[in-house]
């Protein structure tokens, strides 16, 4: 089955650093994503608020002002981005095939019947919705 994936500007690894800041917090000043992000050395403010401008210019942020400051907000969901960029990989690398994903990865990883079956369990998990772990009513007696 070919993967249709859905299509965003390329992010910088700054860029996407500062997007996982925004959806981890949500909505953030400038200073709070320069606090928040792993950099080392850090970023200075001004590159931080660069890397946020070009981010909306992009259509990935949003933003309320504040007198002088902002607030900024994601506008594009880190799932909608993970889709992104899976499908850029599946495209790209495994001619659009998850199962050629999939078997890439067991190959290399070397994982055993056990751990694909983990695996699948973990994957299946995605799948079920959480009601359907919650115990039912209890039987009258």
């Amino acid at each position: 089955m070919a993967y249709s994936p859905v299509s965003f500007p390329e992010l910088t690894r700054a860029e996407e650093q500062v997007m996982l800041v925004l959806w981890q917090r949500g909505p953030s000043f400038a200073k709070e994503v320069q606090a928040a992000l792993p950099a080392a050395p850090p970023l200075a403010y001004t590159t931080v608020s660069t890397i946020i401008r070009v981010l909306a210019q992009k259509g990935f942020v949003g933003h309320e002002a504040f007198g002088r400051t902002h607030r900024y907000w994601a506008l594009v969901g880190q799932d909608a981005y993970r889709e992104f960029l899976l499908g850029k990989l599946l495209a790209t690398y495994f001619g659009g095939s998850m199962g050629a994903l999939l078997g890439f990865h067991i190959r290399t990883a070397g994982l055993d019947a056990a751990q694909l079956g983990q695996l699948v369990g973990q994957a299946y998990q995605q799948l079920v919705p959480a009601a359907a772990d919650a115990p039912g009513p209890a039987a009258a007696g």
